[in-house]
């Protein structure tokens, strides 16, 4: 969705006064492959060129820092239908497009096998800057996530979302964990991407709580005038206002190795940005989180994905990671109803499948491959989600 995002806060706040609540973006990554060998392949610019041949495509297609991978887009959506409508038949032309030039695309958090020292950036002037201001931090950053941007009217409540769905995100997290292993490694935690991420690159992880645009603007300010960030793309917040949109973007989801589950999570986080919306509309009571309590359920959904134990905090007890996805849904049903909107998720999210099959004897690089092929099978064509497998058909 768009290019760098300069800090306009002028024409952010008019953006979202102009906006509509429930709009849709979809943004997904994937990884280039040897079809063969499934190592990563620096090949961004030729997929690239030959998606600019193809109009919907060269508008849908961007990088993302590394040669190796490619994000695909589907651009504002009026409603999520719309927006998951136009993801599909974009996947489905960048598949094509790999596929012309004999590349595989894969789609978990990150490659189990990559030497991240040999990584190769994109050269524009963006990423230079980049590249210059987090040095050994970018070159450690291969991964691959899944990002929904939802319309929400008026600044200020765009910021009550975020402080809203900060203490969630680790329940969406657990929910799509799908990246045990990186530098040939089985690391032990079900989303090492987040790890890898979150607490390497600055201003990344859960924000704090704002409670207001004011005060939102002003630490932006603050960033500015101390030469921090020179554009708003400097901030990596699990959850944050995308001011250059008008929207609230929620991207603390591993990339998904099937369509079924992208599609069902992106439902999902849509379903609990309008939720917490009308939760605030209503004044529904909230008492925000602190970070250090969101924090330990973040290490818990890193750790043991939803396979572990997620902490309530109203209530000081522990409850199954494997509830987190029922919780969500029980919360967003009245919104759900109205959209028409029912996610449904597999037994075993993907980290689970990985770790199920190294269990019954195959090797990392085998369950990697497996995701592989769980990935061309379902992300070319569009699909009809079953509510009890991540196996999908054509539509």
């Amino acid at each position: 969705m768009g290019a760098d995002a300069e800090i306009d806060l002028v024409a952010a706040e008019a953006a979202y006064a102009a906006g509509t609540d429930g709009t849709v973006g979809l943004e997904e990554e994937f990884m280039l492959l040897d079809p063969g060998t499934l190592d990563l392949v620096t090949r961004f610019e030729e997929l690239k060129e030959v998606a600019l041949g193809d109009p919907l495509l060269a508008e849908s297609v961007a990088g993302e820092l590394i040669r190796t991978e490619i994000e695909i887009r589907s651009g504002k959506g009026l409603t999520f239908a719309d927006a998951l409508d136009r993801q599909r038949d974009r996947r489905s032309r960048l598949f094509a497009a790999a596929d012309g030039l004999g590349i595989a695309l894969g789609a978990t958090g990150t490659h189990p096998w990559d030497d991240y020292r040999q990584q190769a950036f994109i050269d524009t002037e963006h990423y230079r800057r980049v590249v210059d201001g987090l040095r050994w931090v970018a070159k450690r950053n291969a991964t691959f996530s899944l990002h929904v941007h939802v319309g929400i009217r008026d600044a200020d409540r765009a910021i009550a979302v975020c402080d809203r769905l900060r203490p969630i995100l680790p329940l969406l997290l657990a929910i799509s964990a799908n990246s045990p292993f990186v530098d040939g490694l089985d690391t032990g935690l079900h989303s090492i991407r987040t790890q890898t991420f979150t607490k390497s690159f600055p201003r990344c992880g859960v924000p704090d709580h704002f409670g207001s645009w004011r005060a939102f603007c002003e630490y932006l300010e603050l960033l500015v005038k101390t030469n921090s960030v020179v554009e708003y793309t400097q901030v990596w917040w699990s959850v944050r206002p995308h001011i250059a949109f008008g929207t609230v973007e929620i991207r603390i989801c591993d990339a998904q190795s099937t369509a079924a589950e992208s599609e069902a999570l992106a439902a999902l986080i849509t379903a609990c940005a309008l939720q917490a919306a009308r939760d605030h509309d209503e004044g529904r009571p909230f008492t925000p989180l602190t970070g250090r309590l969101i924090e330990e359920n973040l290490w818990r959904a890193i750790r043991d994905g939803r396979s572990g134990r997620l902490i309530d905090w109203e209530t000081a007890s522990e409850y199954p990671a494997a509830a987190a996805a029922d919780r969500l849904l029980a919360w967003t049903a009245p919104v759900r109803g109205e959209l028409g909107i029912e996610p449904s998720f597999p037994e075993q999210n993907g980290a689970e499948r990985q770790r199920r099959r190294v269990e019954e004897g195959a090797s990392p690089a085998e369950a990697f491959a497996a995701a592989v092929a769980e990935t061309r099978a379902t992300y070319p064509s569009p699909v009809v989600v079953s509510a009890d497998s991540p196996e999908e058909r054509p539509a």
